[in-house]
């Protein structure tokens, strides 16, 4: 491919892979992304092999030809040899491009690396930098040590993952400009995509009084990255985490004692993403739903269902001839919604 639009961070979660799945194929055809393995702390290795193959098997239904990369950011030291098998049947498994980066154990690296060397069928790499605050120089010869490492035949691409970028980071464009004049010189890169996560957690506080606004700081953040005239801008991707946080991702696989009985439906405009409050469980909570419903859709950025599956659920729950959903529902109906806007943007702009 020439090159993808968007670079979404996806979590290996069904809901995400339904989100992709749902994308019309014009809108999917433009999207690769980024499947990152939650943490699987502390599982022994039996136990810990299946947890990985559940999660390879949710990317490998729906990412069969098309590109995309596939990584394990929070893998444990003692989780490499679990790691290293897994990676070995991501690679031969179509078009799913390994992931490694600085900062990593060397043991991860070296098996990323020797794993996307030997396999042979042209995927190559993504090398992932994160950036959570100001960006460190000396990330750069640890990138070009590891660019020596791949040698000079195997494909690489640069994912620049600013991580949480809210209101808290008013100068993360200006660390993503530094960054991106740093690494970019160092490699034919294939892909220079830039992600960002622009989502706050959503908390009781903020739903409970109704629709609630929050800025696309993600957004921002690419839209001074993309105005600022250097030479490289047009190698690069934009990237974000979707309509979850940054730190979703970092969250243990196993739900624990669950989450609260609410949840959250969202929905992307130019400048803002709105959210309004669902219910799992409990009196009047269709009711509610198709209430929180019908609100997106009464929004004058509402695009309606022409848009995309997740606007034809929204119009269907709203009407009350659809179902009202549960979590994983919210969530891949935020997610397919927020990446056919954002392909459709990009592709405005282009």
């Amino acid at each position: 491919m020439a090159g993808p639009l968007h670079v979404p961070v996806l979590p290996t979660r069904p809901h995400a892979a339904d989100a992709y799945r749902r994308l019309h194929p014009d809108v999917q055809r433009a999207v690769a992304p980024l499947w990152t393995l939650p943490p699987h702390a502390g599982l022994p290795p039996s136990a810990l092999a299946v947890a990985l193959e559940k999660d390879l098997a949710v990317v490998a239904q729906v990412q069969r030809y098309s590109p995309a990369w596939f990584d394990a950011p929070f893998a444990e030291e003692t989780q490499t040899g679990a790691i290293a098998s897994i990676l070995r049947k991501a690679a031969a498994t179509g078009p799913l491009r390994l992931v490694t980066g600085p900062g990593r154990p060397l043991a991860q690296q070296v098996s990323a690396l020797e794993t996307a060397l030997r396999s042979g069928n042209g995927n190559g790499i993504g090398v992932r930098v994160r950036v959570p605050g100001e960006w460190d120089f000396a990330v750069t010869e640890q990138v070009r040590d590891l660019l020596a490492r791949a040698g000079p035949t195997l494909r690489v691409d640069l994912l620049l993952d600013m991580a949480g970028v809210l209101a808290d980071r008013p100068d993360a464009g200006k660390e993503a400009l530094r960054a991106l004049d740093a690494l970019v010189p160092l490699a034919p890169w294939r892909t220079v995509a830039t992600i960002a996560g622009g989502v706050r957690p959503a908390t009781l506080d903020m739903v409970d009084p109704g629709l609630r606004e929050e800025p696309r700081t993600d957004w921002e953040m690419w839209r001074e990255v993309a105005d600022s005239g250097r030479a490289y801008l047009p190698l690069l991707t934009y990237g974000d985490y979707g309509v979850l946080s940054a730190a979703a991702l970092a969250r243990d696989a196993r739900s624990g004692k669950g989450g609260p009985p609410w949840g959250v439906l969202r929905y992307t405009t130019e400048r803002s993403h709105v959210l309004v409050k669902t219910l799992a469980k409990g009196e009047g909570h269709i009711a509610h739903n198709r209430a929180a419903a019908q609100q997106l859709t009464a929004l004058p950025d509402f695009r309606g269902a022409v848009a995309g599956a997740a606007e034809v659920w929204l119009r269907d729950c709203a009407s009350g001839v659809g179902g009202t959903g549960n979590f994983g529902t919210w969530n891949w109906v935020g997610n397919a919604q927020h990446m056919t806007y954002v392909v459709n943007s990009l592709r405005f702009e282009q």
